[in-house]
């Protein structure tokens, strides 16, 4: 456990910004698959600090057993999520001897990470990101930007008839999904979707995940 950096004052600071991009509040670990989710969607976002002990309503009862509650954390984090996420647990002191825990998960340079509910079946695994103050659930055109993020290297397409329909259909439009893609340019669904990972991945397109459908729009210039 890391010494507290974090006094009751800076606390009630950080509350009462409310839930966000970068942060959430959980009353309790009697659902720990929810917070996982949680640090493992701050993990693939931009990071973020997991305030157990808070509620939604931002009031801040704390936990009568942190101890407790950290042990239980700490041990799903490890069982559950792949690869390994960098973290760390602080506890921040209230008036009447309960605690908050402050789990600070920052950006993590070996993203994607999954929850992987049991180890016994290693492909049953599910990424989260964070969109605004919900993890939602990674796509498979998500999971693959993350990758390519990572890789760092030039990416190259060529501009043919399929991306000048997906132009023309966004110089006319906000948006577009992957299947509206397939549609429009008479092409598979899975060229579609590399086609969209390879645009965003070239700064050309923005995706914004959502736990119903992706929806990609032109990237705003700088």
């Amino acid at each position: 456990m890391t010494p507290s950096v974090m006094d009751y004052q800076a606390l009630k600071n950080l509350v009462k910004r409310g839930e966000g991009s970068n942060l959430e509040f959980k009353l309790k670990t009697n659902h720990p698959e929810k917070i996982i989710r949680g640090v493992v969607a701050f993990a693939n976002t931009n990071g973020g600090i997991m305030l157990i002990g808070v509620g939604d309503d931002k009031k801040i009862p704390g936990l009568k057993y942190a101890d407790e509650d950290e042990y239980l954390l700490v041990r799903a984090i490890s069982k559950f999520c792949f690869p390994r996420i960098s973290y760390t647990i602080e506890r921040v002191q209230l008036y009447d001897e309960r605690e908050v825990l402050v789990i600070r998960v920052p950006r993590s340079p070996t993203r994607p990470h999954y929850i992987i509910p049991d180890p016994a079946e290693p492909d049953n695994k599910k990424a989260y990101v964070r969109v605004a103050d919900k993890s939602v659930q990674a796509s498979r055109e998500v999971r693959e930007i993350l990758k390519g993020e990572q890789a760092e290297r030039d990416i190259r397409f060529s501009y043919g008839e399929k991306e000048h329909k997906l132009m023309q259909h966004l110089g006319e439009h906000d948006s577009i999904t992957v299947d509206l893609f397939a549609n429009i340019a008479g092409v598979s669904r899975r060229i579609a979707s590399r086609t969209l990972v390879l645009l965003v991945l070239a700064n050309v397109l923005e995706i914004h995940p959502s736990d119903v459908v992706d929806q990609y729009t032109t990237r705003a210039i700088q």
